[in-house]
């Protein structure tokens, strides 16, 4: 009976941190690109107030 534990262990270990590995990365993914889209409308505000321009639709 021990054997079966170890081996139900060493079975589902792998699955468990691909799981984890994948749901870290996706996570990194996603607030990158948040990160980046409010970067991108920081700039776009900027530079519409530097030309004079009033601000986008969407502000």
């Amino acid at each position: 009976m021990e054997n079966w534990w170890v081996n139900a262990i060493w079975s589902l270990t792998p699955t468990v941190l691909i799981g984890i590995f994948f749901f870290v990365v996706l996570r990194l993914i996603l607030r990158a690109d948040r990160t980046e889209r409010r970067i991108y409308k920081r700039m776009e505000t900027e530079e519409r107030a530097r030309l004079g321009l009033p601000p986008s639709a969407d502000s």
